[in-house]
Parts: C-alpha cells; structure tokens; sequence
C-alpha cells in the first residue's frame, strides 16, 4: 500500500478537499483507497459519539470499508487548536499514541492510503510535539496542498523547507484554488512551479459545486499513477 501525510499550507489550504478528491479519481482507475485522520479537532456531538466533518468526508470519498474510530481515532468537540481542544477535554496527545492509530489502519488491504494532518506542518499535539513529529515518525513521503491566495508563496516555500528540514521527502503538491478572485493566479502558479522541489500533480481550480467529486476530474490519471508508482 502506498502511504501519503497529506499537509497544507495552513489552516484553510484545503487538504481534505484535495485529498478526497484524489481518492475518488484514485477510485475510479479501480484503486482501492483508504484515510486517515489521526486528530481533528471541531467535532460535533451524534447519537454515534463526535463526528469530524472532514473525516466524514474522506470516508465518503475512499472506497475501502472502515470504522469511524479507525478513520478518525482522536476526536475532539472545539474548533480551536487539537493540543488546546485536547487539553479543554482532558485528552493527552502524543506522537506514539497516534502513530499506533496510524499503523493500525496501515495494516489494512488497499492501494492508496492517506494520512491527513491537521492545520499546517507545525501545528502542536502537545507542549513538545507536532504533528511535523508524526509524519516524521511514520516516514512517509509527504503531499502538499497549497491554497492558492495571497501570500500562499511565502507559506508554500517555508512549509517544503520545513518538510526537507525534517528529513522527509516531498512526493508532489497540489494547487487548490480557494480564491477565485485572485490576482496574478498563474503567475503565483508558475513561480510555485519554479521554486519547489517536487512535481506538480495537480491543479484543482475554484469548484464552484463544492464537491470533492467535481474536483476529482482535474486530478490526472497520471498523477494518481505517479503516486502509486504505476507509471
């Protein structure tokens, strides 16, 4: 199985639209698909326990069989920073606790699974740790989504410092246009095309629909080969 740690530029990059939209089209070469959220934070309560939207979502959107808790192991109710919501509800985060989440799901029959961070690269899971820690622990190869807007230049080329900093390697990154007013948008692309060390695998424009699926069609067929090494 090829294993991903998807991250984002910050907050509102859009990693859950763009890795959901990377596992419908890895979905429909005929892949087997699967996520993973170690932590999320912005839970609501159901009848069923906390529910994450975005963990919902790539559940929706990988075709593999599994359970909340293995999609989504820590969940947490406010919408503020996991270490901060952890603490609120009295919940420890660690490295080694959610990389034993993560292997557990690694265990499972697929071709593609995705891991999917939370916030940016340094976002803290305790007063030590990042979610940076993790990735490093797990030692996969990294997917970036950058949210193409102002100032996503700056983010884009601090966080694959960071990522190579840490000793990991950059697989590719996805543009993901969250701001379809943007000036100078393919001149941002370019220079971003330019100056990170890694391909781009895709382009995903403002979706007007919203929809994961929608996006999916702008994922190409090679890129999805490239990352499960099929080419």
């Amino acid at each position: 199985m090829k294993t991903y740690f998807i991250t984002g530029t910050d907050t509102d990059a859009g990693k859950t639209f763009a890795s959901c939209a990377l596992l419908h089209a890895a979905g429909k070469l005929g892949f087997k698909t699967l996520a993973h959220k170690p932590v999320a934070a912005g839970c609501e309560q159901t009848p069923d326990g906390l529910r994450n939207s975005d963990a919902i979502n790539l559940m929706s959107a990988m075709n593999q069989d599994e359970g909340y808790d293995m999609v989504n192991p820590i969940a947490l109710e406010p919408g503020i920073a996991p270490h901060l919501a952890a603490h609120d509800a009295g919940v420890q985060l660690s490295v080694s606790r959610s990389a034993g989440f993560a292997r557990g799901i690694m265990m499972a029959r697929a071709d593609l699974l995705l891991i999917e961070g939370a916030g940016g690269w340094r976002v803290p899971l305790n007063n030590r740790e990042t979610l940076a820690d993790l990735a490093k622990n797990l030692n996969k190869p990294v997917i970036l989504v950058v949210g193409m807007k102002l100032g996503c230049i700056n983010h884009a080329l601090l966080t694959a410092e960071a990522i190579k900093a840490d000793g990991l390697e950059i697989a590719g990154w996805i543009a993901n246009g969250i701001d379809p007013e943007m000036n100078h948008y393919r001149e941002n692309l370019t220079t971003l095309a330019q100056m990170i060390q890694a391909p781009l695998l895709a382009e995903i424009p403002p979706i007007r629909s919203g929809s994961w699926k929608d996006a999916a069609e702008h994922i190409p067929d090679a890129a999805v080969k490239f990352i499960l090494g099929k080419n």
